[in-house]
């Protein structure tokens, strides 16, 4: 213990004697995440939320051929402009990007209402603009509840009850908390967490062995009279030790920028208190021993500093790839996913947000799961540390 003591505060002393490299990695990585994160959310929310209250300027052609139709779409905060002269030129008007949406209302509209049958209204747009599909989205809306109103005005001129259109009543239970709606936008935390947790390590891990082979200081450091199995033992636990502090203050940096975000306009509530943020830690940490002894053994098997930078910069994305797969599936958490590591941490985080009861067995076998597989991973590199061919 005294030689893996001796290491581990060396690695940490050369770590901190790189102020730049340290700084990029304990404040890019655990930073650049929620800032960026809060940044997107909050600027798609106050977008979509100004897009709703604000009146919509809307573009018509022939909007003297239905003036109850104009009536209605004003009633609905909609603002009735002048469109192209033409179809033609609204659709090169959509098209340039000077219009998101124009109506277009043919001369017949007021013909085929009178004779009863369905009048046409086009509704001009580009599904590619997303602006333009919030826009769409409105007139659309707008359009549909006329053409409701006007279907039930019809019914009860003739004596008929509008109810008659409407044969089942349909009714949403919805049981979803606010927590748990809060998930749906907050599932990927877990991502954000990982990946700053082993940025926060990385440059340790490389400069452990690649770094010190190309400097040739590994070789007087093996001619030691010690065990390589201490000295990379010590190293490990090293880049472990930075991966945990850049862990921690990505989780801190997460827990006061959601202070900022505007979700509980959104009817979410996300569950990320002290208490979670602590229990988020301890549940997160175990997967640094994985992410230290792999990084370590990648960059023994290269030759120099920046090869063993593009390889660890792949495995990076190794970890990340099951939360992206289960965010899709929409995977419900098991007792085998548990033993996967990074996978087992992210299912195990989005319930603490749901704020849904901590399986016991679940927290067991995930902590003990990655604990397990970290420390076979360390036992390979301290096995790669015997061989001769390290010095190159």
């Amino acid at each position: 213990m005294k030689t893996i003591r001796i290491v581990f505060f060396k690695e940490i002393t050369d770590n901190f004697r790189d102020r730049r490299t340290l700084l990029t990695a304990l404040l890019m990585g655990p930073l650049f995440g929620p800032i960026l994160f809060a940044f997107v959310i909050n600027l798609s929310v106050n977008q979509s939320l100004s897009n709703e209250n604000e009146a919509l300027d809307l573009p018509v052609i022939g909007h003297e051929h239905a003036p109850n139709l104009i009536a209605y779409l004003q009633s609905s905060n909609i603002n009735i402009i002048d469109g192209p002269a033409t179809r033609e030129a609204a659709i090169e008007a959509v098209t340039n990007g000077e219009h998101d949406v124009v109506i277009v209302i043919p001369d017949t509209f007021a013909q085929d209402l009178s004779e009863l049958i369905p009048a046409t209204v086009e509704v001009i747009t580009d599904q590619a603009n997303t602006q333009a599909e919030r826009e769409t989205r409105r007139a659309r809306r707008a359009l549909q509840a006329y053409n409701q109103e006007l279907a039930a005005l019809r019914l009860t001129i003739r004596g008929v009850s509008p109810q008659v259109m409407r044969p089942l009543n349909i009714d949403e239970v919805d049981v979803s908390t606010p927590s748990g709606r809060s998930a749906m936008l907050l599932g990927m935390l877990s991502y954000f967490f990982i990946f700053a947790l082993l940025t926060g390590g990385m440059n340790l891990a490389i400069d452990a062995t690649a770094g010190e082979r190309e400097r040739g200081s590994l070789e007087p450091l093996l001619c030691l009279p010690v065990k390589r199995d201490h000295l990379i033992f010590g190293k490990i636990f090293a880049a472990c030790l930075f991966m945990a502090i850049s862990l921690s203050l990505s989780l801190t940096c997460f827990y006061f920028t959601l202070k900022f975000m505007p979700l509980v306009e959104l009817g979410m509530t996300p569950n990320f208190g002290p208490l979670v943020v602590l229990t988020a830690f301890l549940l997160l940490v175990p997967f640094a021993l994985v992410g230290a002894s792999l990084m370590t053994m990648v960059a023994s098997f290269t030759k120099s500093f920046k090869e063993a930078q593009t390889w660890v910069s792949v495995v990076l994305l190794a970890p990340t790839l099951p939360i992206l797969i289960v965010s899709i599936l929409m995977v419900r958490p098991s007792t085998a996913l548990m033993f996967i590591p990074s996978l087992s941490q992210h299912l195990l985080l989005v319930g603490l947000i749901r704020n849904e009861p901590v399986n016991t067995l679940h927290v067991v076998v995930s902590v003990g799961g990655t604990l397990i597989i970290g420390a076979f991973l360390t036992w390979v590199c301290a096995r790669l540390y015997r061989r001769e061919g390290l010095l190159g």
